[in-house]
């Protein structure tokens, strides 16, 4: 069976190679990018199986006419998938107020932007599924990337309400979770001039990590590519996928130190209840 995909970010990285695998299994494949022309290769070779459009998600405006444009094009669209992004990489006190504008701009109110594009065509059709590239990052966290963890994390917990909403139409939402993969993001990450004051500090040593490439990269490109596409081919609608061996254990390990916290103070949070109301 075939599919119709809209993706978001498609010039590099996991947007070019999901595009690629799903052009060559026979899917139609809505490609955006803020530079189409980095898929004319594509285009020769695959024709009208692939349309591509210019899309900058910090653009609200452009996001609603792409996405609407593309539903009335192709008709049917299947699968959204929510994939620009904006790797920035530095201390909370070194950051730029701009940077962390567009770093929120992008993964968070982007995709927000795009999902809230395509729910009334996915309602009115009554089927399709949405995949939200998040990363461990969006339930764990590594110093000097705090402020990608602010927008991953949000727009998990916009996801995890948003997968809630839209479950008696029909459509599923699912937030994928790759850990560190060579695709190139952390060459493109943006950074900002480092601090001395943090140079002894877990956020020097990441640093240093990332400068020296001994920043573990653990995961295939194309398996985690090639997972998402499995997922739409089974039934399956879980609400996340951890993908890598760092996401699973990292976010585990997250999720049972936060717990251990959480009961430990059961008692307290009790405490507070009004009479009669525990």
């Amino acid at each position: 069976m075939t599919f119709t995909w809209f993706i978001t970010g498609t010039s590099s990285g996991f947007g070019r190679l999901l595009t690629e695998q799903l052009l060559t299994r026979g899917d139609r494949v809505a490609a955006t990018l803020r530079r189409p022309e980095a898929l004319d290769d594509l285009r020769a070779e695959y024709g009208d199986q692939l349309w591509t459009a210019r899309l900058d998600v910090t653009d609200t405006e452009q996001v609603r006419r792409v996405v609407d444009d593309a539903f009335q094009r192709l008709g049917t669209i299947d699968v959204v998938v929510n994939n620009a992004g904006y790797g920035f990489f530095a201390s909370v006190e070194e950051a730029a107020d701009e940077q962390i504008q567009r770093v929120i701009d992008t993964n968070l109110l982007g995709s927000i932007h795009v999902i809230r594009a395509a729910l009334p065509h996915l309602r009115a059709q009554r089927h399709g599924r949405i995949l939200q590239v998040s990363s461990a990052g969006g339930q764990t966290t590594y110093p000097s990337f705090g402020y990608y963890h602010a927008s991953k994390w949000g727009i998990e917990g916009f996801c995890e309400t948003v997968a809630r909403e839209i479950a008696p139409f029909g459509i599923s939402l699912t937030i994928v979770e790759p850990g560190a993969t060579p695709t190139g993001f952390g060459d493109s990450l943006d950074t900002a001039p480092a601090m001395p004051e943090y140079d002894k500090t877990p956020a020097g040593d990441v640093r240093r990590a990332k400068d020296n490439g001994t920043f573990p990269l653990p995961n295939d490109p194309r398996r985690i590519t090639g997972a998402m596409i499995d997922l739409v081919d089974t039934t399956a609608t879980p609400l996340r996928l951890p993908l890598g061996p760092d996401t699973y254990n990292d976010v585990r390990a997250t999720l049972v130190a936060r717990l251990a916290e959480h009961d430990a103070h059961r008692d307290l949070a009790l405490s507070v209840a009004r009479d009669g109301a525990r």
